[in-house]
């Protein structure tokens, strides 16, 4: 009796670390993103781009638009600073695409940034798009810990329902290219 006992409990823990292992990989293509809070932007910008009003939080699949690409980056990232540019690039080209324009967003989270940080990348590399502080690293935690910069797109159902239509670590290196990427993989036109 006392080594099926310790059997058990040996499983039960095996099982639970396997559980939380899982829990902190990155989000799955296919899969939902994790429940992830943000604080809704204070300048009226922010709001309006994403389609929010009032204050308090919000959850990502909120926002109004049909695809939401959210890059995790770091301030200190050499990667993130040299992908900026390019980032910047596929913004302005979902911007002036009337056809795209309103159905896909852009967001920023900087792993392990403060506000001063994630506003000094904003004012550094000139960016157009709302980015959020993740100073304790809880949001990055969630979505597996990954390196930066990591690119995330999830397509928002008219149900309000959400998949992961990309999850990929690295660089996008070519705006237009992602752009084409991003339409077939969330069916916009």
């Amino acid at each position: 009796m006392k080594k099926i006992t310790i059997l058990l409990v040996v499983t039960i823990f095996l099982f639970l670390g396997l559980v939380a292992f899982a829990a902190n990989e990155p989000p799955k293509e296919g899969g939902m993103l994790p429940g992830i809070k943000l604080p809704v932007p204070k300048s009226p910008e922010g709001k309006t781009y994403l389609g929010l009003k009032g204050d308090g939080s919000f959850t990502i699949p909120q926002i109004k638009a049909n695809v939401v690409i959210i890059e995790i980056f770091s301030m200190y990232c050499p990667y993130c600073q040299k992908e900026a540019p390019i980032v910047n690039e596929l913004y302005n080209a979902i911007e002036k695409n009337p056809d795209l324009k309103g159905k896909i967003k852009i967001i920023g989270i900087g792993a392990g940034n403060t506000p001063f940080e994630v506003d000094t990348f904003r004012k550094t590399y000139d960016i157009p798009f709302p980015l959020f502080q993740d100073e304790d690293f809880s949001i990055h935690k969630v979505c597996g810990e990954v390196r930066t910069p990591y690119f995330i797109a999830i397509k928002i159902n008219k149900k309000g329902t959400h998949q992961v239509i990309y999850s990929e670590l690295g660089t996008i290196k070519n705006a237009e290219d992602f752009l084409k990427l991003m339409r077939k993989r969330s069916g916009l036109k």
